[in-house]
């Protein structure tokens, strides 16, 4: 097949710029020393993870996880907003070099981006208060306890209660948080999410994570085939892991440390 000029040139000028991205797609830790800059992406609509306080400054255990891979690589954090509709988006056009903000690991996403080894613990737990006595699920036998009706949390409790336990179910969230904080029930099963909030915000609760209903690790998403950067990221992600660093944001914001941690 024989082009014409125009149409050559348009070919080599698509070859031109495959290779340009090509080679852009192996270089994300040589750009970021460069520049001295790490763009993450963060939630700032989903505390404890990620949100902003009363200045509107970033805050959260995401925050504070893409605060320290900048330090470990000694440059400057841009902090990135995102939902978790764009998140993996921004991560593959570019907009962001890591992706940190709760997100999970699944086959579907595999085939998309690639991950680190995980920093963060993402759980569904019952909490109660620090003077109420539950080692174990047994210990919730009598005692009443607010879910969301139909959420994960009911539906994993429901599996290992003992049958006496008193449930109150409400319609949404913010019901079942209201109920606990208000006294109506003596624990509560939810996220590690909505029960990092909640206690941020009420204190004088004295609540804390009691017994652990399902876990499922936070991973960082890295655009596929950025293997130094991958290095790099679970290099620091282990040494946070072996000085206590995973475990004390854990404890910070969501109540209980980090834990074993898949790689």
């Amino acid at each position: 097949m024989k082009y014409s000029k125009r149409q050559f040139a348009s070919i080599l000028a698509a070859a031109a710029l495959f290779s340009v991205g090509a080679a852009h797609a192996q270089n994300a830790l040589d750009n970021v020393l460069k520049a001295k800059t790490i763009k993450i992406a963060v939630p700032t609509d989903y505390p404890p993870y990620g949100s902003v306080d009363k200045n509107m400054a970033p805050q959260g255990l995401d925050v504070e996880m893409a605060q320290l891979i900048a330090s470990k690589l000694g440059v400057k954090v841009e902090l990135v907003p995102v939902t978790s509709a764009n998140r993996i988006p921004y991560l593959q056009t570019r907009k962001a070099d890591l992706v940190i903000s709760t997100l999970g690991k699944n086959a579907e996403r595999e085939k998309v981006i690639d991950f680190s080894a995980a920093y963060a613990p993402f759980f569904q737990a019952v909490y109660a208060s620090k003077n109420l006595n539950i080692k174990s699920f047994a210990d919730m036998g009598g005692k009443s306890v607010a879910v969301t009706r139909g959420a994960m949390e009911d539906q994993e409790l429901a599996k290992v209660a003992p049958s006496n336990v008193d449930y109150k179910r409400f319609e949404d969230n913010n019901a079942t948080i209201a109920a606990f904080v208000a006294g109506q029930t003596q624990t509560i099963a939810t996220s590690a999410a909505v029960a990092g909030d909640m206690m941020q915000k009420n204190p004088q609760l004295g609540a804390e994570y009691k017994l652990l209903l399902k876990d499922s690790p936070c991973f960082i998403g890295i655009a596929k085939g950025e293997d130094a950067l991958k290095t790099k990221v679970n290099n620091i992600i282990a040494g946070a892991k072996k000085d206590g660093t995973l475990d004390a944001m854990a404890k910070k914001w969501l109540g209980r440390p980090a834990g074993d941690l898949p790689v």
